[in-house]
């Protein structure tokens, strides 16, 4: 069998990983690498449950070759809290808006969050679902979904809680270790 080394940055630390050059991203991910966040479901691009970012950008790892993935920055939900434990802006406003039911397709829905969020853009309710309906959930109704990724995108951009403060300037992980619910009362 022919084995190639997959060198890329994954979850902010550099990695080497032999792989299978007919194998998709998403299965060097969970079975070599064991992200298991990043979930198998249709294998066809159509569920989004196997979502990271690669190089910023939300991609279905199941249509993502691993071969592509040479020198590529590549980012899974265990990549987003903080080295204490500390969620991230995007995971604490899903908790918080009851976002999250079964947890399958939370993972990818997450990681589509947060190519919004790092986008530096307002959305609308209308682009977030857009953005979204790439992702398939049995459990919610996506109300709550879309709610966590609007106070998301608000947090990070500063537009609740920052008041006066830059939000260039604020903390986010102390904001969200702090609480974030007093700070996000809408």
């Amino acid at each position: 069998m022919d084995m190639r080394i997959l060198k890329c940055t994954l979850n902010g630390r550099p990695v080497q990983v032999g792989y299978d050059p007919r194998e998709s991203l998403l299965d060097t991910l969970r079975d070599r690498l064991h992200m298991t966040s990043v979930k198998r479901g249709c294998e066809v691009g159509e569920c989004g449950a196997c979502t990271v970012l690669i190089d910023g950008v939300a991609t279905d790892t199941c249509l993502y070759l691993t071969d592509w993935a040479q020198d590529k920055d590549i980012v899974t939900v265990e990549g987003l809290q903080a080295p204490d434990g500390t969620l991230n802006p995007v995971q604490q406003a899903f908790v918080d808006e009851f976002a999250v039911q079964c947890g399958f397709c939370i993972p990818g829905i997450i990681m589509s969050a947060m190519e919004m969020v790092n986008s530096g853009r307002t959305y609308t309710r209308e682009e977030i679902r857009k953005n979204l309906s790439g992702h398939l959930c049995r459990c919610t109704g996506y109300m709550n979904v879309i709610n966590g990724v609007e106070k998301a995108v608000d947090i990070v951009n500063g537009r609740v809680g920052a008041g006066e403060q830059d939000a260039s300037d604020v903390d986010w992980s102390q904001r969200v270790k702090d609480g974030l619910e007093a700070d996000c009362a809408r």
